[in-house]
């Protein structure tokens, strides 16, 4: 039999849904600053087809900040690196931005499975084993 463990008094997750929604707006921020870089840097500069693709992601990356209470959010928001990364199509300093803040997905995915663990375990601050 596993041991049970009280709650612990602050909610973990509340602080984690705020760093996924912030950890998207800088995202946000990021790719909507790579239209200068598109403007200055390709050949054609910004094409309809090439705003378009960085419009919505960028728009997707926004609305998506204001959901990150949602069960599957972590797993969507790992899912739009490849679509920032596909942005490498456009030029290849977007493949680069996705491939840095998949990264930081990936270590925040980490960190999510770390505190749940942690919780089921007991370990965080304010939990005590549960007596009967």
């Amino acid at each position: 039999m596993t041991a049970q463990f009280t709650p612990p008094p602050t909610d973990p997750w509340k602080g984690f849904r705020g760093v996924m929604a912030g950890t998207l707006i800088l995202e946000v921020i990021v790719v909507a600053l790579a239209f200068p870089v598109v403007a200055k840097l390709t050949p054609n500069g910004v094409t309809w087809a090439s705003g378009l693709y960085l419009g919505i992601v960028t728009l997707i990356l926004l609305l998506l900040s204001g959901r990150q209470g949602k069960p599957h959010a972590l797993e969507i928001n790992l899912v739009m690196q490849l679509f920032v990364i596909g942005g490498g199509f456009i030029h290849w300093s977007i493949a680069v931005v996705g491939a840095v803040f998949a990264c930081v997905w990936i270590y925040i995915a980490y960190i999510k499975r770390d505190v749940a663990k942690r919780i089921e375990q007991g370990r965080l601050p304010g939990q005590q084993a549960i007596t009967e």
